[in-house]
């Protein structure tokens, strides 16, 4: 006969009472059936839990270490019970997100920190990356869900565009196209520009080359083994301009200045696997879509074509990744 759950809590009551009667009247059970299961229980591990008399029961010592460790056993087992329904209800867990985004301001700001102060008991962890590349994590289950640019298709996956932001042309203080107002491609055009060689910077160089290439122009573009932090030092001191998102514009860096450039709109979508069943990640996607203003029926398999304005990307992944 194995220890039961039932088993461990008649031992219990029986030593916290004293008496078999009380302890059934406690938990709403026969006495007989306290008396029989804990001596059944006692046959089974050859040793008694109780010396029994008239005036009631009181623990041996092989009884007293059980009633000890059976405690602890059941302590372990309400967190355990506790712990599985906050998952459930996605009040607690883990969700992965990619980001390929500004987090200084702006909507995916604003929804993590909604989130963190309605589920703070849930843990976020946020990682850095190119789409491709969090696309892939996703279908490996590596992630739970990537917040990026563009409009591709990424079979397998299920896709919400939730937001818009302008691009931003990054100027040294003092460049001849400061101002307040926008700033046209074509003034861009004769402009040295910088990239990252991490991401996004892959993405900012095939970008540029195509908006400028429009205007006829070859542009020149050097990428830079640093971070958004140094790279826009580098444009400050000089070395050259550089595009990003409207997030960003909301940090300070020291000797650049933002304009936005007219007519471009970047598209920011979640991604995530249908066969994701992570709780916590459909309490994020719910929130998202309340603050996007989109029902779940809006709710896509693939991107469709008409999101595919100018973008930072337009790549189409590789569906073998």
């Amino acid at each position: 006969m194995p220890v039961q759950v039932r088993h461990i809590q008649y031992v219990i009551a029986a030593a916290d009472h004293g008496s078999f009667r009380r302890a059934a009247a406690v938990l709403g059970v026969q006495e007989s059936a306290i008396s029989r299961r804990i001596r059944e229980l006692e046959d089974r591990l050859g040793t008694a839990f109780f010396i029994r008399s008239p005036s009631g029961v009181m623990l041996t010592h092989a009884g007293k270490q059980f009633v000890q460790r059976g405690r602890k056993a059941l302590s372990e087992i309400g967190l355990a019970k506790a712990e599985a329904t906050a998952i459930g209800r996605g009040e607690d867990g883990h969700v992965r997100i990619g980001i390929f985004s500004s987090l200084a301001s702006g909507f995916l700001s604003d929804l993590i920190e909604s989130f963190g102060a309605r589920h703070a008991a849930v843990k976020l962890t946020f990682i850095d990356g190119n789409p491709a590349d969090h696309v892939a994590a996703i279908r490996k289950h590596q992630l739970d869900v990537a917040f990026i640019t563009g409009a591709a298709d990424w079979p397998g996956c299920d896709g919400l565009q939730l937001w818009t932001e302008r691009i931003y042309v990054v100027l040294p203080t003092g460049h001849r196209l400061g101002g307040d107002g926008e700033v046209d491609f074509a003034e861009l055009a004769g402009e040295p520009f910088i990239v990252s060689e991490s991401a996004p910077g892959e993405e900012i160089h095939d970008y540029l080359v195509k908006r400028l290439a429009d205007l006829g122009r070859h542009p020149e573009i050097h990428h830079q083994a640093v971070g958004r932090d140094n790279l826009m030092r580098l444009v400050a001191l000089g070395r050259g301009l550089t595009v990003t998102s409207e997030a960003t514009t909301a940090a300070q860096f020291p000797g650049v200045m933002f304009r936005p450039i007219v007519g471009e709109l970047l598209p920011f979508c979640a991604v995530w696997s249908p066969q994701n069943d992570n709780p916590a990640l459909h309490r994020l996607l719910e929130m998202a879509r309340s603050m996007a203003g989109i029902g779940k029926s809006q709710e896509i398999s693939e991107f469709p074509r008409e999101l595919a304005v100018p973008a930072l990307l337009s790549q189409n992944p590789d569906p073998s990744q």
